[in-house]
């Protein structure tokens, strides 16, 4: 074969070729930069996962100018060559993760191949945002070791990349210059998405499904969280996506620099500054969800479903509306070197950083400490180049067999040697681990397992109020009973004739049990202490997301039912802020009973918040009312004290918390 044979022709310059802009891969190295921080600690930057959107509108553009490119080039949209260019730049550092991860796991976290597996199968089949809303593993879901919950971003787009090219083939049949209908449909989907969205959100508490059930939507017995479904799903994030297809339609570097606009480079500069501006602003602004302080609870970040991706899908248009054109200063900034070596390797550092973060913490909950996210970095950034260098380069270029080649040529023996063995421990620990992930039981993570054993020695509210009946006009005046089974009270507003057959005779208040002597009411940390706090003659009601706020009401209850006897062990506080005026009503039902309230420990936004406010309670010499400062004690606990979120109660924890609990009741 002639030497001229391997020369390929130069391709037809058209008016929707793509250069390359350099502006494009620095606007990528922010993106990944933002997101990086944000999962370190989302407090270091509450907004960087937009960062991922602005992923999304550069994709959208790039791939809407290719396919463009490409049919007026080649007069067609070959699918299959171009599903295949996306799978040979996708595919090797995806399935490099999820086998050294199957590996990792089945060699370090065996107890947790169960729960990868789904990951894992969802991640090749790249449905993972679908498979996460199905099972709740969004965001609110932190006891997990998940290293790949971050593929839900990957999966979005690879689904658009399933279907774009197959709209595009039949939007470009007449052309790629009449596109003035395209554009106003792709707008208008952005609008009908935005505002579905901005109705569905639900601005209000989040908490378990059965405590606000307005916040899920409900399949058979399934609850399926609002906020995880909006911000995972494909249609909900298409946005981004069409905006960046809308806007390569209408902006395309070839025909910009031949128009009108090739001498407004200063202009777009200054649209590219208010760009960079609001997506500073917007990554520092907006949250996924927010712990509010003024309703106690956490709420989804309404402004982010209404109307805050749009937002910063359009900054992002505004810095690629400049970038993409070859004079203005914002492509130089932009594609500064620090910039472009970060850009090009972005994929593989969103790749790889999240699963080395989860490998550092543990557990996804846990944020990391600015040593560790030092640490993850050099390793992200080490992995990145090396798998950049070694696998999708020579992948994408398609000489990684004539590397290997070459390599056995030159290389001497001891190196062909040690990379024949090296790649043959792979492979054995590749099928040793596939086969232990295909078989392995799904297991409850740590923390599941000590609320599921908890749970059987909790008693319930209908049975703490059990034979403690009470008259009409106290149930009217009281708020409702919202948990366990108990039933809610009749509505005093209903008619009685139509409500004859359902209504609630009214009964007076008679008690008729004997006071509980040693009540331990609590949320999930509780709950972990519960088996040895009711062997120790507690009885015990610890309730998983439960907020202080919440369980005013039920502290009413109990005591018109007369409940409480010798002293009352309360743990609230560490689902979400309490104020003053919360921690006064409710120990207003308990003034003639000793009351012993722990702080609240781990890495929480409120915990300080929290646990001021007790202790200045405590400060003001209540003579009933005793503070255990758990932050502190808990220090002292010596052995397995807590699970991997540094929350919850561990084996040896459990006996250290109900010791101390007893060392102030003698119980």
């Amino acid at each position: 074969m002639s030497a001229t044979s391997h020369v390929e022709r130069p391709r037809r310059v058209t008016i929707s070729s793509v250069p390359y802009l350099p502006g494009l891969d620095g606007l990528r190295a922010l993106a990944v930069i933002a997101v990086m921080i944000y999962h370190a600690d989302p407090s270091w930057l509450p907004g960087g996962f937009l960062g991922v959107e602005v992923f999304f509108v550069i994709s959208g553009y790039l791939i809407t100018l290719l396919l463009m490119a490409e049919r007026e080039r080649d007069g067609r949209i070959d699918l299959g060559a171009f599903w295949m260019r996306r799978a040979r730049r996708l595919l090797p550092a995806l399935f490099a993760v999820m086998v050294a991860l199957s590996i990792y796991t089945t060699i370090f976290r065996p107890e947790a191949l169960g729960k990868v597996r789904g990951d894992l199968i969802a991640g090749f089949f790249y449905v993972s945002n679908w498979f996460q809303i199905w099972v709740g593993a969004g965001y609110a879901s932190s006891g997990d070791f998940a290293p790949l919950r971050h593929l839900w971003s990957l999966a979005v787009e690879e689904q658009f990349y399933l279907v774009w090219p197959i709209v595009m083939a039949v939007v470009l049949r007449g052309g790629t210059r009449r596109v003035a209908r395209p554009v106003l449909w792709m707008l208008g989907v952005v609008v009908v998405v935005t505002l579905v969205t901005s109705i569905a959100v639900h601005g209000g508490p989040i908490g378990e499904c059965a405590v606000t059930p307005e916040a899920y939507w409900t399949f058979g017995d399934r609850c399926i969280a609002k906020a995880d479904t909006l911000y995972l799903s494909t249609i909900t994030r298409s946005t981004g996506l069409l905006l960046g297809a809308a806007m390569a339609m209408l902006w395309r570097p070839v025909a910009v620099m031949r128009g009108p606009m090739a001498r407004r480079g200063l202009l777009l500069d200054l649209f590219a500054l208010l760009g960079l501006v609001g997506l500073a602003l917007a990554a520092v602004r907006y949250h996924f969800v927010i712990d509010d302080r003024v309703a106690e609870a956490t709420v989804a970040d309404t402004g982010l479903f209404r109307g805050g991706f749009v937002l910063t899908g359009l900054a992002t248009v505004a810095v690629i509306a400049a970038v993409a054109h070859r004079r203005s200063f914002t492509g130089r900034l932009l594609g500064a070197s620090p910039l472009l070596w970060v850009g090009t390797r972005s994929y593989g550092l969103y790749l790889y950083h999240w699963p080395i973060y989860q490998i550092i913490r543990g557990v996804a909950g846990r944020a990391l400490s600015l040593s560790q996210f030092v640490f993850a970095m050099v390793v992200t950034v080490l992995v990145a180049e090396a798998s950049y260098r070694f696998l999708e380069t020579p992948i994408r270029r398609g000489d990684l067999a004539e590397r290997w080649r070459r390599f056995r040529r030159r290389a001497a023996a001891g190196p062909r040697r040690i990379a024949g063995v090296a790649a043959t421990l792979v492979v054995v620990l590749s099928l040793v681990s596939g086969v232990r992930v295909a078989t392995a039981d799904l297991e409850l993570n740590e923390i599941e397992q000590s609320i599921l054993v908890g749970s059987s020695s909790v008693t319930d509210i209908s049975e703490l109020l059990a034979d403690s009946p009470v008259t009409a006009t106290t149930v009217a005046d009281a708020a409702p009973i919202t948990e366990g089974d108990a039933e809610p009270p009749p509505d005093p507003t209903a008619d009685p004739a139509s409500e004859a057959t359902t209504t609630v005779p009214p009964i007076s208040v008679a008690p008729a049990r004997e006071p509980i002597p040693y009540l331990a009411i609590g949320d999930s940390v509780m709950l972990g202490a519960a088996p040895i706090l009711a062997e120790r003659g507690y009885t015990v009601n610890a309730q998983q997301s439960r907020q202080m706020k919440d369980t005013v009401p039920f502290m009413q209850q109990l005591r018109d039912a007369s409940v409480f006897g010798q002293a009352v062990v309360v743990h609230l506080g560490t689902n979400g802020y309490f104020s003053e005026e919360t921690l006064d009503a409710f120990l207003e039902p308990l003034s003639e009973v000793p009351v012993i309230m722990l702080t609240v420990r781990g890495d929480l936004a409120w915990r300080d918040h929290n646990n001021d406010i007790l202790k200045a309670r405590d400060a003001e010499a209540d003579d009933n009312l005793i503070v255990i400062d758990w932050e502190a004690e808990a220090r002292n606990c010596v052995g397995d004290c807590f699970a991997g979120d540094g929350i919850h109660l561990a084996a040896d924890g459990q006996v250290f918390y109900a010791n101390l609990i007893r060392d102030v009741t003698g119980q």
